[in-house]
């Protein structure tokens, strides 16, 4: 099982719409036997019960693209998601756009 961060717009744009299109990914991600980090879902539960500065959402989310063995961008703006994928090329992490090539590149965990 290999670990794969889900980069994408939150804030920009329609934010229920967005968090819903990074979850879709992750459960894409689950059903081929691998585990997503989908900032999205763990940013908006924790920012309900308290107010945090941007930059440590991202100091977070850096920490967390780090450790994965891909980053999945979503399509769309988003300043955050171009940092955590420039962050992802500079440590070697592949980076894809389409679902499949990413499945494709993690093979099927069963």
């Amino acid at each position: 099982m290999r670990l794969v961060y889900v980069a994408g717009p939150y804030t920009r744009g329609n934010m229920c719409e967005n968090i819903g299109v990074a979850a879709r990914a992750g459960l894409e991600i689950m059903q081929a036997g691998h585990a997503p980090f989908v900032p999205h879902t763990h940013t908006h539960v924790m920012a309900l019960f308290e107010y945090r500065d941007y930059e440590e959402w991202m100091a977070i989310d850096f920490a967390v693209v780090e450790r994965c063995d891909a980053v999945f961008r979503l399509p769309g703006i988003s300043d955050g998601a171009d940092r955590e994928v420039t962050l992802a090329e500079k440590c070697g992490i592949p980076v894809f756009t389409v679902m499949e090539d990413l499945i494709e590149y993690l093979g099927h965990s069963d």
